[in-house]
């Protein structure tokens, strides 16, 4: 039986079945494993692990710590409660502005290789190249959130490091505008998400893309890359000092568990406290060598529960607001048996978003697309609802196909 325990109630003999936390916080090889010295617990407390997934079945059990399910029920339930919020509303639909955020997602991963290249090779970041493009990333986001970001979920192993950047630039953006902060405010946050992982330009690439676990010697190195990265942006005097705070500090996390000052609480500022919660988003919800991406959902619930001590729990619940519990692009299961991608958000229940059906998965068959408003009505274009999320191979099927309908 699996439950969840608080790190405190750790003993030798328990079997760790998870360590809740996102794959670059714990200074373990693997997930999964048997508690076999005082040493290892120690070492999931120091690395701001609070509580874990044990296996009873394999090995000591805490008779009245929750199971699993009935720990992922209560977040449930609590998740629920934030859905009904309002939401940003766009200004184009999503099938205007694909063709815009296609070439912005290629122009902008195209930058952060070229970043990168010259990092390493020992230049200077040159802020007339970037500047365009963070407001090209912004303009899109004007217009409809969803493009981008939808976009951007999808990314290849071998392009991640720059995708990723693209990515936690596009989504601090979208989170800034939908908390209502200034034009020029948002613009250097941009800036500094585009720029964050600059630092990982000076990590050997055998360690960067390695495909499996790192060695303590190995995440040590890629621990650097924050200050690393602070030390390639000074040479840029242009370079403002959210930029540099973003590089520096998005690994920092609430509880002071975090690197590489340790800094806690509102020692870390407002932009870098966001910007750990979206590099952390999107890096569990991203395919790589070493482990398979979370669905956004999920991902979600993960950002949720950590919020409770790593990240500012105001700040976890308006950035899912932000991007929705079904984040645009998520392909979800109906209760009809239907598949679907979400296409938008509903301006006030995130669980009831509208989503673009093309799969039966009762007859597994195509069928033709049609656009479902599940805020509505049977007869008025919804009466259906969500009942989880999709793999798409699983079906073997193309969700990214049916984002826009004809």
């Amino acid at each position: 039986m699996l439950k969840k325990v608080d790190s405190s109630q750790l003993k030798v003999g328990m079997y760790i079945h998870d360590l809740s936390c996102d794959w670059m916080t714990h200074p373990f090889v693997r997930n999964r494993f048997l508690l076999s010295s005082e040493e290892e617990i120690r070492k999931i407390v120091n690395a701001g692990i609070h509580d874990v997934v044990i296996d009873a079945g394999k090995g000591l059990d805490v008779q009245d710590a929750p199971t699993l399910d009935e720990a992922q029920e209560a977040t449930e339930r609590e998740l629920t409660a934030l859905a009904a919020k309002p939401v940003v509303v766009t200004r184009v639909s999503l099938g205007e502005e694909m063709a815009r955020a296609t070439q912005i997602r290629h122009q902008a991963a195209t930058l952060v290789r070229t970043v990168m290249r010259d990092a390493r090779l020992g230049k200077a970041i040159e802020l007339d190249q970037v500047q365009p493009v963070v407001q090209n990333i912004t303009e899109s986001i004007l217009r409809n959130p969803g493009a981008l970001v939808g976009l951007l979920r999808i990314k290849n192993k071998d392009d991640y490091t720059f995708l990723h950047s693209v990515s936690v630039c596009t989504l601090l953006v979208a989170f800034c505008r939908s908390r209502g902060m200034a034009a020029e405010l948002t613009h250097q946050a941009g800036l500094g998400g585009l720029l964050h992982d600059t630092g990982k330009a000076l990590v050997p690439d055998a360690i960067l893309n390695k495909p499996g676990p790192l060695t303590d010697e190995e995440f040590a190195v890629i621990k650097r890359h924050p200050q690393d990265g602070h030390a390639i942006l000074l040479k840029s005097p242009e370079v403002g000092a959210i930029p540099l705070d973003i590089t520096l500090h998005h690994h920092e996390r609430r509880d002071g568990s975090g690197y590489p000052d340790k800094l806690a609480g509102d020692a870390i500022s407002e932009l870098a406290q966001m910007a750990a919660i979206v590099d952390v988003y999107d890096a569990i919800t991203a395919d790589r060598c070493y482990h398979k991406g979370m669905s956004a959902a999920a991902a979600l619930r993960k950002i949720y529960e950590w919020s409770k001590f790593h990240f500012n729990p105001h700040y976890a619940q308006e950035f899912m607001r932000c991007v929705g519990i079904y984040p645009v692009g998520t392909m979800v299961m109906l209760e009809s048996g239907r598949l679907g991608v979400v296409v938008e958000p509903h301006e006030t229940n995130l669980l009831a978003p509208k989503v673009n059906v093309f799969f039966n998965t009762k007859q597994n068959l195509y069928i033709k697309p049609e656009t479902v408003d599940l805020s509505r009505g049977l007869g008025f274009g919804g009466g259906d609802k969500i009942v989880g999320h999709e793999s798409a191979a699983k079906w073997n099927v193309d969700p990214m196909r049916f984002l826009t309908l004809a």
